[in-house]
């Protein structure tokens, strides 16, 4: 004990804890040997190391040095990885950093970060008194003060709905990102609680969704702009009821046969509930001098799926919004690209052109028939020959993007042969029916889907009469269009976008083939170079 307090580096804690042990000593009911061991714990120099390495731990805890640089970190990374991007194929370096910023756990590290950063905790509301009388009303005054905001133009009573908070929740907005398939004008809705708190979007923009919340109203920013303040967007269900509501008042039942088929009611819809669509009653707190005239139970048509002909079935598909990610370029796996469009618009031209610019990186998979081998035809280079009976079996298992019959021999294209030449490295440029759509726009695959779109009747009139096109209509292509094959190649492409333009990454306007072309060069090469927006199940 005196070589102890001796020692002048000892710490004066450790001291004055010693002095007080030997000062209980004599007072204290214990053993001696209990004494020995804290006398001797105290006395330790691993304790003492431990004291030391503590307290200077402390001494330098408020340094400059130990407070976080910066706390977006996670942003910078994926700035970066926008730099980078166009540059792994280049080099090993750019390849390495662009792999290493994408693993999930280096992601992770950095998101993690950057909530310590933030102090982003989740909050410690105060404990609820103990004491509470239950039969005294709780009035809070308070004063809203107006400025330039909704608010400073109301007039009269504004009820505020308060809601209990969910100890489960915190309060960080939603990371969901939807690309809209609708245009939508808050001022024009007479359903929206507060015009003034709508945010107007068009189709195709990307919406950061802040909350969910509200069964009919979200709350949605557009992505990219941290400026603008979150506005009311109709919800999902209530923008399928919509759409419903108007199919139901275009599609009347004419025939008893049609009756019937309209007895099923949509399962996504209560049928018993006296709320017709879109009603405003529906929305807590909003009233409006219109009622919409809706049936309590609106009803569709009841539609067999047929896999020759879906029309009707895709007719059926409601697209409101759709989740979505950011996909970055993956080195050495390309996207294939799909040209869609109607028959004579001028995809097969436009896929010419794009494999010529570069025939070792650009490959169209070799389609498969039953038909028989012709003199001097090698199989694998031009098609691959099966029989009848073998195409018509992977046809049934699901093997086919498309497929079709010509002059009874069987034609298609294999999911396997796309995905070949995607793990071979090549960029994969296909024009199908725009049917194998649905085949086509799968996780595995990711494609990239461009809308060939022809311009109204007079330029498409004029621009393929002055470059003497030849009809694609024509078996032996030995004569231009006419009038009625014009009308119905434009009649097509309204039905193709009724149908499947939510599914479309781009939109291009034949009117000029090689203007198109060009856009179309430039969008190839977006999807090689640049993050771009793909549904969220692609990435996770």
């Amino acid at each position: 004990m005196t070589a102890v307090m001796a020692n002048g580096n000892w710490d004066p804690a450790l001291s004055r804890l010693l002095v007080s042990l030997e000062e209980s000593r004599q007072i204290l009911p214990s053993s001696e040997e209990e004494f020995g061991f804290l006398s001797e714990l105290l006395q330790s120099k691993e304790l003492h190391a431990l004291v030391k390495v503590h307290n200077k731990i402390l001494s330098n805890g408020k340094d400059e040095k130990f407070h976080p640089t910066l706390s977006n970190s996670m942003q910078i990374a994926l700035e970066v990885l926008d730099v980078v991007a166009p540059r792994a194929a280049l080099k090993e370096e750019f390849k390495e950093i662009f792999m290493l910023l994408q693993r999930p756990h280096i992601q992770g590290l950095l998101c993690a970060h950057d909530a310590v950063a933030q102090k982003d905790y989740f909050p410690r509301l105060p404990e609820i008194p103990l004491e509470v009388d239950e039969d005294e009303e709780t009035v809070k005054i308070v004063q809203l003060v107006k400025s330039n905001e909704p608010l400073q133009n109301s007039e009269g009573t504004i009820t505020f709905k308060l809601v209990p908070a969910d100890s489960k929740m915190g309060l960080r907005e939603s990371k969901v990102r939807v690309r809209a398939h609708f245009d939508y004008t808050s001022t024009t809705d007479p359903y929206i609680p507060c015009k003034e708190a709508g945010l107007d979007f068009i189709k195709g923009d990307v919406l950061h969704i802040v909350s969910q919340d509200d069964a009919y109203w979200w709350q949605a920013r557009r992505e990219g702009d941290r400026n603008m303040r979150a506005g009311l967007i109709p919800s999902r269900a209530l923008q399928e009821r919509r759409i419903l509501h108007e199919r139901s008042q275009q599609e009347k039942p004419k025939s008893e046969e049609d009756t019937e088929a309209w007895s099923l009611a949509l399962h996504l819809l209560p049928t018993n509930s006296p709320v017709g669509l879109c009603s405003v009653s529906a929305l807590p707190g909003c009233q409006s001098p219109k009622s919409p005239r809706c049936a309590s139970k609106p009803k569709t048509k009841k539609i067999m799926y047929d896999t020759a002909e879906n029309d009707d079935f895709d007719r059926e598909e409601i697209a409101t919004y759709e989740e979505v990610a950011k996909l970055y370029p993956r080195p050495g796996l390309q996207r294939p690209v799909v040209l869609i469009g109607p028959p004579g618009v001028g995809r097969n031209e436009l896929k010419r052109r794009l494999i010529a610019t570069d025939p070792d990186k650009y490959k169209t998979p070799i389609p498969y028939t039953s038909r028989p081998v012709r003199h001097g035809e090698v199989n694998g280079k031009e098609y691959f020959f099966v029989t009848r009976e073998k195409m018509e079996e992977d046809v049934e298992a699901g093997k086919f993007i498309e497929f079709g019959e010509y002059k009874g021999n069987l034609y298609g294209t294999s999911a396997e042969s796309v995905k070949s030449l995607v793990n071979a490295g090549y960029v994969c440029i296909l024009n199908p029916h725009y049917q194998a759509l649905k085949m086509l726009r799968t996780p595995q695959l990711k494609p990239y889907i461009v809308y060939i779109q022809p311009p109204s009747f007079e330029t498409l009139k004029e621009t393929r009469n002055a470059a003497y096109a030849r009809s694609t209509f024509d078996e032996n292509n030995s004569r231009g269009f006419t009038d009625d094959e014009f009308n119905e190649m434009i009649h097509s492409s309204k039905r193709i976008e009724f149908l499947y333009s939510h599914l479309f990454d781009e939109v291009i306007e034949n009117a000029d083939l090689s203007s198109a072309f060009e856009q179309l060069v430039r969008a190839v090469n977006r999807v090689e170079t640049e993050s771009l927006w793909v549904p969220a199940s692609w990435v996770q």
